[in-house]
C-alpha cells in the first residue's frame, strides 16, 4: 500500500504495517484501506488530498486508533460507519467475505463495461419458463380429468381452449407417464386420447418430440416405476399401431441416445418383442383390454356389418347411429377403407357408400385426417386388391377424384397412386404453362451451366413440389438432352443427380419417356440407346436404385415394346466389368458438375481431404467437402482410402469418419459394399507392406457388420468380389 508524503504519520506507518503482517487473510476480506489523516494539529492535510472516511479498516487497526483523535472529530467524518461486521464482511460500502456469491446486484447503466442485451436477456428470460409452468399445471388437472370422466371429445375440447399447441409434446409426455404407474384402464385410455389428438389437435412433430423426451427420461421414469422398460415400449409400439408415430423413429431415436441408457432399451424392447412378433398389431391393440375391453376384430366385424346393413336399407341415420356406439373415433379410417373396399367390389353400391361418407364427413362424424388415413391406407394395398378386383388402381383413382371434386377429400395429402392417374390431377392449362416454361429454363442451363439457378427456378415454378411436374421436366431435360450433343447430354445428367427429386418422380419420368419413345424414335433413330445410356447413368449416379429398373418394367413392358428393349440393354451395361467408369465417362464427362473432371484428380482430391482430416481437421469440414465433391456415387472411393489408412497406420481415427458419414446418410451401404469389396481385391498386394492386413480387415468387415454398414451375406474372398462394375 502506497502512504504519500503528507497523508499518513510515521506512527500510522507502523501501525498498518504491523497489523497487516498479524492478520489473518482468510478473516479479511480483501478490501484496500484508503489512507486517513489523523485529526491532530501537528498533521496537515494537503488541499488536494481526498476525503475518504468511509472506507473500511482492519478492526485491529482501528482499535489501535481510536484515541488518536477527539470523538467529536469522528463523528463528524465518519458519519456512516462503514466498517466490516463481525465475521469480517457486510458494512454498507464494504466488497463483502471472500465467499460471498450474492447475485441480486442490479446492473448499472453507468459501468463502463454495461450491456443492455444482457438485461433484456435477463427480463425475459422467465417468460416462457413461466408460461410452461402454467400449461403444465393445466395439462395434469386435464389429465386428471380425463382418467375420471373418459371424456374423450371433452378433453380435446380443454386442449385446444389452452392454444398453446407449441407445448404438445409436454402434454404428449405427461400424459403417457402419468398413465404408466395406474392401470390398463388408463394406459389404454392414454393410447385413445393420444390418436385422438393427433393431426386434429397436436402436429404430428409435438407427438414425436414428446415421445422422444419420453425416451430420453427412462433413467428417470425407472426410479418410480420398476417396469418402465416394458410399458415405455409398449406405448411406443402401440403408437407406431396407430400411425400416429412413424416406425422410423425406432432407429433415428438410438442414434442419440448413450448405449447404456434406459431408452436404448426401451428402443430395443419395442423392436424385438413387439414389433417383430407375428400379428403384432392384433396383439397390440389388445394389449390393455383395447377400447372398452372390445378387441379390434369385433369392431371390424361391426363395422362391416353395419355397412352391408347400410347398402340394402339405405338409412344413413341408423349407419351414424352405428359409427357412434363404437365410440372409437381414431378407428373411423377403417370404416373409410371398409366401405371404399365395398364399393370397389359390388360397383351397384358405389354411389350409396360414397355418399355416406361424404355427409359423415360433412356432419363430422369422421374427420377429415380419418378419411384421409383411409384412402391412404387403400392406397398402400391397392397392389393386392388387384389381385381380386380388376383395374383396382383405375377404379380407386376415380373414387379418389369423385371425393375430392365433392370436397370431403385433401388429395394434396395423399401418396401418389400412379403415374397416369396423378397426371388427370393437374389441370392441363397448368402442365402446359410448366412445360413451356421448363423448356426455357432448360435451355438456359444448356448455355449457362448454372444449376443453382435451375433450382431457384424450379421453385417459384413447383412451389408445391408435385410429383407430376417432376416427372415432367424430367422428361423435358432428357428430351432436349437427346437431341443435342453429348456436352449437353453430361450436363443433363449432372442436373439430375444435382435435383434431389424424389426417386419415384424419376421413375415416373423415365416411364413418360419410354412410352413417348415410339414416336421420339421417328426424330432420334439411336432412342433405345440413349434411353439406356440415361438410366444406367441414374443408377450409377445413385438417383435412382438397381430395383426401380423393375418398377419401370412392369409399368411399360410388352412383348417386343421399346421400353423391353430399354430396359435389356440398361441391364447390360451395368453388369459390364468397370460398368461404373466407363457409364460415368461415356459422355467424355467426369460425373461432377464440372463436365471432362479427371477421376485421378478426383482421387487425389479424396486422399487430401483425408489425409487433412487424419492429421486433425474437423469433421464437419470433412463431411462438407466429400459433398462439394459432388459424387456420391464415387464414395467407394473414400471407403477404400479411408479403410487402407487405417489398416496401414493403424489408426482408427478415420474409421470414426465414416461411421459419422453412414449415420448422416452421406455415404450408403452400396458405397460402403463397394469400397470394403475394392480393398478385399487388392489384399495380397497390402499384405507386401502390411503382413497382417487381412487379419486387420477380417476383423474391420465383422465391426461394419455390426454396425449395419455392410450386410451379414458380405464375403471378401476374391473369387466372390466383382465389386469394379458399379453394381452388387
Amino acid at each position: 500500500m502506497d502512504f504519500s508524503e503528507g497523508y499518513v504519520s510515521n506512527e500510522h506507518r507502523e501501525l498498518h504495517r504491523s497489523a497487516t503482517e498479524s492478520a489473518d487473510p482468510l478473516s479479511v476480506s480483501p478490501l484496500q484501506l484508503a489512507p486517513v489523516s489523523p485529526r491532530s494539529p501537528k498533521s496537515s492535510r494537503s488541499p488536494k488530498s481526498p476525503r475518504s472516511p468511509k472506507s473500511p479498516k482492519s478492526p485491529r487497526v482501528q482499535g489501535k486508533c481510536s484515541n488518536l483523535s477527539p470523538r467529536s472529530d469522528r463523528q463528524s467524518h465518519f458519519q456512516k460507519d462503514g466498517r466490516p461486521k463481525k465475521g469480517g464482511s457486510g458494512g454498507k460500502g464494504t466488497w463483502g467475505g471472500l465467499l460471498d456469491t450474492d447475485d441480486t446486484n442490479a446492473l448499472d447503466p453507468n459501468d463502463p463495461n454495461y450491456d443492455s442485451t444482457e438485461e433484456y436477456d435477463h427480463s425475459n428470460e422467465k417468460k416462457p419458463n413461466t408460461e410452461l409452468e402454467n400449461y403444465k399445471k393445466k395439462a395434469i388437472v386435464i389429465v386428471e380429468e380425463y382418467f375420471a370422466t373418459d371424456d374423450v371429445v371433452a378433453t380435446m375440447n380443454e386442449v385446444k381452449e389452452l392454444e398453446k399447441p407449441e407445448y404438445g409434446y409436454y402434454f404428449v409426455k405427461k400424459l403417457v407417464s402419468m398413465s404408466m404407474d395406474r392401470h390398463d384402464k388408463e394406459k389404454e385410455m392414454a393410447a385413445i386420447l393420444l390418436s385422438a389428438l393427433y393431426a386434429d389437435v397436436f402436429d404430428p412433430s409435438q407427438v414425436y418430440k414428446g415421445f422422444s423426451k419420453l425416451v430420453e427420461s427412462a433413467d428417470d421414469l425407472i426410479v418410480d416405476i420398476p417396469d418402465t422398460v416394458e410399458v415405455l415400449a409398449l406405448f411406443i409400439a402401440r403408437a407406431v399401431v396407430d400411425d400416429i408415430l412413424p416406425p422410423a423413429f425406432l432407429k433415428k431415436q438410438m442414434a442419440y441416445l448413450p448405449k447404456d441408457s434406459r431408452g436404448v432399451d426401451v428402443l430395443k424392447k419395442t423392436e424385438k418383442s413387439y414389433l417383430a412378433a407375428p400379428l403384432h398389431a392384433e396383439i397390440i391393440e389388445r394389449c390393455w383390454g383395447g377400447s372398452k375391453n372390445t378387441t379390434v376384430d369385433d369392431v371390424k366385424a361391426k363395422i362391416n356389418n353395419f355397412l352391408k346393413e347400410y347398402v340394402v336399407s339405405g338409412d344413413k341415420k341408423e349407419a351414424f347411429r352405428c359409427i357412434k356406439d363404437l365410440k372409437v373415433p381414431f378407428f373411423h379410417h377403417e370404416i373409410v377403407k371398409r366401405a371404399l373396399i365395398m364399393a370397389m367390389e359390388r360397383r351397384q353400391a358405389e354411389y350409396p357408400l360414397l355418399d355416406l361418407l361424404r355427409e359423415a364427413a360433412e356432419e363430422g362424424f369422421i374427420n377429415s385426417s380419418q378419411m384421409s388415413k383411409g384412402f391412404s391406407r387403400l392406397i398402400d394395398t391397392v397392389d393386392d386388391l388387384s389381385l381380386d378386383i380388376p383395374n383396382a388402381r383405375g377404379i380407386l383413382q376415380k373414387l379418389m377424384s369423385k371425393a375430392a371434386s365433392e370436397g370431403w377429400l385433401c388429395v394434396s395429402s395423399l401418396k401418389s397412386l400412379s403415374v397416369e392417374p396423378e397426371r388427370n390431377t393437374i389441370e392441363d392449362s397448368a402442365a402446359k404453362s410448366f412445360k413451356v416454361k421448363t423448356q426455357s429454363i432448360i435451355q438456359e442451363y444448356f448455355l449457362s451451366g448454372d444449376i443453382l439457378e435451375v433450382n431457384s427456378c424450379l421453385e417459384q415454378e413447383n412451389s408445391k413440389n408435385c410429383a407430376t411436374l417432376n416427372a415432367i421436366f424430367v422428361k423435358k431435360l432428357i428430351t432436349l438432352a437427346m437431341d443435342r450433343k453429348n456436352r449437353e447430354k453430361e450436363m443433363a445428367s449432372v442436373l439430375l443427380s444435382s435435383l434431389c427429386f424424389p426417386a419415384d418422380d424419376v421413375v415416373s419420368g423415365f416411364v413418360m419417356l419410354i412410352e413417348a419413345a415410339d414416336d421420339t424414335a421417328l426424330d432420334n433413330p439411336v432412342v433405345v440407346e440413349d434411353l439406356a445410356m440415361f438410366l444406367a447413368r441414374a443408377v450409377v449416379d445413385e438417383v435412382l436404385a438397381p430395383q426401380h429398373l423393375e418398377e419401370i418394367g412392369t409399368q411399360c413392358l410388352g412383348p417386343g415394346s421399346i421400353g423391353s428393349k430399354v430396359l435389356q440393354m440398361t441391364k447390360s451395361l451395368l453388369k459390364a466389368r468397370l460398368a461404373g467408369e466407363r457409364i460415368l465417362r461415356c459422355w467424355g464427362g467426369g460425373g461432377s458438375s464440372r463436365p471432362g473432371w479427371a477421376f485421378e484428380d478426383v482421387k487425389d482430391m479424396i486422399g487430401k481431404l483425408l489425409e487433412e482430416y487424419e492429421s486433425g481437421g474437423e469433421i464437419k469440414e470433412a463431411c462438407r467437402c466429400m459433398k462439394e465433391l459432388g459424387m456420391p456415387f464415387f464414395h467407394h472411393e473414400v471407403v477404400k482410402k479411408a479403410l487402407v489408412t487405417t489398416i496401414e497406420k493403424k489408426n482408427e481415427r478415420l474409421w470414426g469418419l465414416l461411421d459419422k458419414c453412414f449415420e448422416s446418410g452421406l455415404i450408403t451401404m452400396n458405397q460402403m459394399v463397394k469400397g470394403f469389396g475394392r480393398v478385399a481385391e487388392s489384399l495380397d498386394d497390402l499384405a507386401l507392406d502390411v503382413p497382417d492386413a487381412k487379419n486387420q480387415f477380417a476383423y474391420y468387415v465383422e465391426r461394419a457388420k455390426t454396425n449395419g454398414w455392410l450386410d451379414n451375406s458380405f464375403c471378401f474372398s476374391k473369387q466372390k468380389h466383382a465389386m469394379e462394375n458399379g453394381t452388387h
